[in-house]
């Protein structure tokens, strides 16, 4: 407790320091910007399974009974290169609201599934016919630029954002005719990164639907930084 609160006093005593500081140091701010449109390097299937019984054990057997079909499914018609990852697995009482009423009635076992591959990978169509085959799923199809890819691009666009961020200052300083400027302060907003993706979103196909293909042609995306530098002068 005794450190939370000298961490509380030392932040209030920063503060006014700040406030002053920027009152009495000449500043130029400005925003920093840089931006890469690339194309989507990942697709990502997403199913969600939902299972309702009056047990708990009887509802987790059906959804893990899904789970092993999808996954002999994907086996079978031997896709390469993907990941089937499982996640936000729960188990709740299901209430139902009937009449202004609330009764419980058994329980409801929830999954999320992933099956992750490359965006380029030939065998996207034959996932379809597999999640297809696998049951009575619905699923939503995401292109996304990959946490690898995002992270070989993060020092290129923080490059990029600070010499944007200097070139600005610079020419704001220079119609200003202010001979000089040195950097005062640096931040770095957390920048959510735009991802704009084409969604594909399919339930069990019909037979008349099954020999038409999806298409698959997504959008370009974009991986943008933003930095805030103050210089003075």
């Amino acid at each position: 407790m005794k450190n939370y609160l000298t961490i509380l006093v030392a932040f209030l005593l920063a503060v006014p320091v700040l406030a002053q500081d920027n009152m009495t140091v000449p500043l130029i701010e400005v925003e920093g910007f840089s931006e890469r449109k690339i194309a989507p390097d990942e697709a990502s299937f997403l199913i969600n399974l939902e299972e309702k019984a009056m047990k708990v054990t009887d509802a987790v057997q059906v959804l893990n009974k899904k789970t092993e079909l999808l996954t002999n499914a994907l086996k079978k018609a031997k896709i390469k290169d993907y990941k089937l990852i499982a996640d936000n697995y729960s188990v709740d009482v299901n209430r139902i609201y009937r009449g202004g009423t609330q009764r419980d009635s058994g329980y409801v076992a929830r999954q999320s599934l992933r099956v992750v591959t490359n965006s380029k990978n030939e065998d996207l169509q034959k996932i379809v016919e597999s999640i297809q085959g696998a049951g009575d799923m619905s699923f939503n199809l995401h292109f996304l630029i990959s946490e690898a890819t995002q992270k070989s691009l993060e020092n290129e666009l923080l490059a990029e954002a600070l010499k944007n961020a200097e070139s600005r200052a610079l020419l704001i300083a220079q119609t200003l005719n202010i001979k000089s400027i040195r950097v005062h302060r640096v931040s770095l907003e957390a920048q959510p990164i735009a991802r704009p993706y084409a969604k594909m979103e399919m339930m069990r196909a019909s037979a008349d639907a099954a020999d038409a293909p999806p298409l698959f042609n997504p959008d370009d995306q974009s991986i943008e930084k933003r930095v805030y530098v103050k210089y003075t002068y």
